[in-house]
């Protein structure tokens, strides 16, 4: 097994740890006892090697000497260098020959057998405690993942003929209601049905604010009510929740490797073999060009060689600091699906976003209804309903919260869904279309209306081929849209936003914005075509968008960016990135993370091969001993994974 490999594995453990949906505070002393277990062999290894140094320095006239002097040192390496052993005997086995234990293993073995005890037991000292730092950075990395875990409770209050019942939340079915207390964390998603309801969100988006929801709103497993007893009908599968969901994106995004970590993956296949190779040399080749060669002398010369050149502060440091970027991100309600997209973010030129539920609230609300006089227009305002029920658009919702119950006895037929345009039925008979105006256009109806003149979103409606009226709608700008967007020009990222709605509002909404390039009356083609353009000119564009019609530019961009909170199952499934609450101001902090991912792990590379190269020529020259070769290989391994782990500490 690889060091890579030791190092998924350990990865992997504490994701499933955390699928054991024990609370933090288990969860915390599980991980003290593992500190407690690592620095056991530790502290015992180091406790016997400084006695032994201490005894070497006092001896007289020379006591500490022969058998007990290799016993005393054997019983320091063993606690620290049977692990490491065993690793080296399982790699042979799985046919790894040339892994990093296998180097440690032949340098501290090596040392042995030339009696150079104390360096044989501190380079495997050494190696016990950057394992031990790695341990704990993976811990940390993963810590707020792992709290997400916690916010879903095992057991529910649900009402049953009336009767409050406590269930276990998996056999909690669509549609029942689910009472939650002050205090308590809501185990599935739903919708609220008490009149509103204050929220802590905080496990979910990373913000401390109190959220509150009005009734109808949507509420998400993991929330934790503030105050009031406040009912939610649920509307999802304990096992599809979007927090089970996230999730499992999360614990997957090391499936998806950095070209990085994969560059570093393969070198370390071929560097490693060619440093043994090079050691052999160094040890035997001089027998035939030096004249007083002494073996002892060039073995341990090779034996250094050897330890500096073990590649763990790649191996390790690496890893660790995508681990590190996709934590410090989660604690930001940002998820990245792989840390390959922490790279593509880093070097994002130009970012496309949709308009309505990314920059604007996606909260629609009817302003004014205009219709023909000729026409009935309560009747007509119940079909429209009844046809929009169909839809999950925020349009549709704002015509329901206008018009209220739906009449079950209208009779509808035929109902289909046109891409980017609307709705069309069969209303008693005869044809009834509700969208925007290139749908009247699509079916060659009429209409006597300038609608660039009209500064609000408008919903056009005809029946049996005539236009009878419109309704306007507006949206709001989110709070954080127009920071968002000086954010992104600030770290030189180009925006763009592309919409279906009218022309004239996408104008609007741009110009308070500050968005220089806008377009509006776009099919979801439209949006695709678009992007394709951009990608032909050699930028790398991503896109942030949540509706159904976006999946398609979503997959075809190079870092898609769904918003989770609206976001539609589709969009969510195709992002590369998910931002858990909505809020755009999340871009420009995700494209923070990426660059200084980027940035830490690059000067992790540079730090291991300007150390170990350094080394090595003084190594091969005789000038460096194991102890520097210690520094080199365990001291710049730490070094690196304390930089690594630097980036949970920042700010975004």
């Amino acid at each position: 097994m690889t060091q890579k490999q030791h190092t998924e594995k350990k990865f992997h453990e504490t994701n499933s740890c955390c699928s054991s949906e024990k609370s933090s505070n288990t969860a915390a002393q599980s991980n003290t006892k593992q500190y407690l277990k690592a620095a056991l062999p530790v502290v015992i290894s180091l406790f016997i090697l400084a006695a032994g140094l201490y005894l070497e320095q006092i001896s007289h006239p020379n006591w500490f000497v022969g058998n007990l002097r290799f016993i005393w040192y054997l019983a320091a390496y063993l606690p620290v260098g049977l692990p490491v052993l065993f690793d080296a005997y399982k790699s042979f086995r799985n046919g790894d020959f040339f892994s990093e234990f296998f180097l440690m293993a032949l340098a501290t073995l090596g040392a042995f057998a030339i009696k150079e005890y104390p360096e044989g037991v501190a380079v495997m000292l050494f190696y016990a405690i950057g394992e031990a730092f790695q341990d704990m950075a993976v811990n940390r990395a993963k810590s707020s993942i792992k709290s997400l875990l916690d916010q879903r409770p095992e057991q529910v209050t649900v009402l049953r003929n009336g009767i409050a019942q406590i269930v276990q939340a998996k056999n909690v079915v669509i549609g029942e209601i689910i009472e939650l207390k002050p205090g308590e964390k809501l185990g599935l998603d739903g919708i609220l049905i008490s009149e509103k309801g204050s929220f802590n969100t905080a496990a979910l988006t990373g913000e401390s604010k109190p959220e509150t929801k009005q009734k109808n709103e949507t509420v998400l497993a993991g929330m934790i009510n503030n105050n009031a007893v406040t009912l939610v009908q649920v509307t999802t599968r304990y096992e599809d929740s979007k927090l089970s969901r996230i999730l499992d994106l999360v614990q997957n995004a090391t499936q998806q490797k950095a070209p990085t970590e994969l560059f570093i993956r393969k070198f370390a296949k071929i560097y490693t073999p060619i440093v043994v190779v090079l050691a052999v040399l160094i040890c035997l080749v001089p027998y035939f060009t030096v004249s007083n060669y002494v073996f002892t002398d060039w073995l341990y010369r090779a034996l250094v060689f050897l330890v500096i050149s073990c590649p763990c502060a790649l191996v390790i440091s690496i890893p660790l600091g995508y681990f590190g970027g996709i934590g410090a991100a989660s604690k930001h309600g940002i998820l990245f699906k792989g840390s390959n997209f922490l790279d593509a973010l880093a070097k994002i030129e130009q970012v496309v976003m949709d308009k309505t539920g990314t920059l604007t609230e996606g909260v629609f609300k009817v302003q004014e209804i205009i219709f023909i006089d000729k026409h009935n227009q309560t009747e007509l305002l119940h079909w429209v309903n009844k046809l929009e029920s169909y839809s999950t658009h925020p349009v549709a919702t704002a015509i329901h919260e206008y018009v209220g119950s739906l009449k079950n006895d209208i009779e509808i037929k035929n109902v289909q869904e046109i891409p980017g345009l609307g709705l069309s039925a069969n209303v008693y008979g005869k044809n009834l279309l509700v969208g925007n105006f290139k749908l009247l256009d699509q079916f060659s109806i009429p209409y006597a209306i300038n609608i660039n003149k009209i500064g609000s979103t408008v919903i056009a409606i005809a029946y049996n081929q005539e236009f009878v009226g419109y309704i306007t709608i507006a949206d709001q700008i989110k709070k954080d849209a127009a920071q968002t967007i000086q954010n992104l020009n600030t770290l030189g990222v180009k925006t763009t936003m592309l919409s279906g709605d009218k022309t004239t509002v996408v104008q609007q909404v741009a110009k308070q914005l500050q968005i220089k390039n806008a377009f509006g009356d776009l099919l979801p083609e439209d949006k695709v075509n678009f992007v394709k353009a951009l990608k032909t000119q050699n930028q790398t564009v991503a896109f942030v968008g949540d509706g159904v019609n976006d999946a398609p530019v979503v997959a075809l961009s190079d870092v898609g960016i769904a918003m989770g909170g609206l976001g539609s199952d589709a969009t969510i499934e195709t992002a590369d990135v998910v931002i858990q609450d909505d809020k755009p101001s999340k871009i420009p902090i995700a494209i923070r993370i990426g660059k200084q991912t980027k940035k830490i792990v690059w000067q992790n590379i540079t730090l291991a091969f300007v150390v170990k190269g350094l080394v090595l020529i003084l190594g091969a020259g005789g000038l460096a001993t194991m102890w520097e070769a210690v520094f080199a290989d365990v001291g710049v391994a730490l070094l690196a994974i304390l930089n690594a782990v630097r980036i949970q500490k920042m700010q975004f």
